[in-house]
């Protein structure tokens, strides 16, 4: 995940001071060189470092904070503080037209992700109700226009396209389209390059001049770090753009496009990709950022994220269930899907206070939730509603149809008898607690 090592640095810093009682000029000087260090090998640009580093420094020597009970805590809160002031403070939305069609007009490199974060964020639109028009102006690479209209499909979105003929055309007519059709916001996916050139550029300010674009949002890949602010500037510099939607931070990015664009830019970045799947992409938070950053969560978007992805009628439905010792394997197949569409263990993980990925084996845990998966798949619906059925012999046809073994079915087997004994002893904590301690124990992937 996208800040992990500055996550990691940053805690070190945060502990260390943590441990001392008071602190005197020299451990903050000290702490505020480690801070500096952290930051620009997470690549954020020099200047906006600088900066950083000289505002923490500002508030954090003066008298209330080092004569506080609790210094070290006032650092991080300060810290947090000016991270968040960092990446823009509040949140930015999406500006709606008075008059639709919104038209958003999506620029950005080639290798971005344009059109297919262009294609999510119509899809987050359309889950708020909106009526979006995918419009194909990438006349230029190959499979382009074919890539829009497969991600289309699967999103249940309209894609208007006309072929290789000038963009600009294929702008005004997509414009005109959306307002004989009822759709309420057009996304032009334009062209990118490997570089920006003029050629790119002159193309990209025509069209702007043809629609008039709502908003002009550029896609920054933030895997290519302090790249992504030079093209930030380029693109702002020629189109005045609006803001920024950040993509691939669900890799190994350092982090530093998100920390330095704003500052550089002055636009905020309004949106970010965190997976592959056509439903990842988010709205940028730049406090829930920051608390990611430094390890204290982000619970605000996992409550989001389940309430997107759980079915809420579903989930009291089991609870009942399982209160009233009827809960089957067939509920708990119900939740583990409920629990993947949620993204993976890693990214949930990474929203839970103090929950980084070194301290859970998220890749083993992958794996048994897959595991359970499968062995869950292989029985016949008798089985799941009645597990106290599974024979020998039932068990090896079901290892053989999962590709896993009998010991890994009887573990599977137990773990939900636990669950079940956990929810009768829930009105006995100390018992509740002695049973938690084991289940953790025994591998579960949540």
């Amino acid at each position: 995940m996208a800040f992990e090592s500055l996550t990691d640095k940053l805690s070190a810093v945060f502990k260390r001071l943590r441990g001392k009682g008071r602190l005197s000029e020299a451990d903050v000087k000290e702490a505020m060189k480690e801070i500096k260090m952290a930051l620009l090998e997470a690549d954020v640009n020099f200047k906006v470092v600088k900066g950083f580093v000289a505002s923490v420094t500002e508030r954090t020597v003066g008298q209330n904070v080092m004569e506080s009970l609790t210094p070290a805590q006032m650092i991080v809160k300060i810290v947090n503080e000016e991270l968040t002031n960092l990446m823009g403070g509040g949140d930015s939305k999406l500006t709606i037209s008075s008059s639709p069609p919104t038209v958003v007009m999506l620029v950005g490199l080639q290798g971005a992700g344009k059109t297919t974060n262009g294609a999510k964020l119509a899809g987050l639109m359309k889950k708020q109700g909106k009526r979006p028009l995918l419009a194909a102006c990438d006349v230029y690479r190959p499979a382009a226009i074919k890539q829009l209209e497969v991600v289309g499909e699967q999103l249940g979105i309209p894609v208007f396209q006309m072929g290789q003929i000038d963009p600009v055309d294929i702008a005004k007519a997509a414009v005109e389209h959306a307002k004989r059709h009822g759709n309420d916001m057009v996304f032009l996916d334009t062209a990118g390059r490997l570089h920006v050139d003029e050629a790119l550029m002159d193309e990209l300010r025509r069209v702007k001049e043809a629609v008039n674009p709502t908003e002009i949002l550029l896609v920054v890949d933030a895997m290519i770090g302090q790249d992504a602010v030079t093209a930030a500037k380029a693109f702002d510099d020629a189109l005045d753009i609006d803001g920024v939607m950040l993509t691939k931070l669900d890799g190994d990015a350092r982090g530093g496009a998100a920390l330095s664009i704003r500052a550089v830019t002055g636009k905020p970045i309004k949106f970010a990709g965190t997976g592959e799947k056509l439903d990842a992409v988010e709205v940028f938070h730049p406090d829930r950022m920051s608390s990611r950053i430094l390890g204290m969560g982000d619970v605000l978007s996992l409550i989001e994220k389940a309430e997107q992805n759980l079915d809420a009628q579903k989930a009291a439905e089991q609870m009942e269930r399982l209160r009233k010792n009827k809960f089957t394997l067939a509920d708990f197949y119900d939740q583990l899907i409920q629990l993947k569409s949620m993204g993976s263990m890693e990214e949930i993980a990474g929203m839970l206070p103090g929950m980084g990925r070194k301290k859970l084996d998220l890749s083993v845990d992958e794996d048994n939730l897959k595991r359970i998966e499968a062995i869950i798949q292989s029985m016949t619906p008798y089985e799941r509603e009645n597990p106290s059925v599974l024979n020998s012999s039932r068990k090896k046809r079901i290892a053989a149809g999962s590709g896993t073994q009998v010991v890994d079915i009887n573990r599977l087997l137990k773990q939900f008898d636990m669950i079940q004994q956990l929810t009768r002893q829930f009105s006995n904590p100390k018992k509740a607690k002695g049973l938690f301690g084991k289940f953790r124990g025994m591998g579960m992937p949540f």
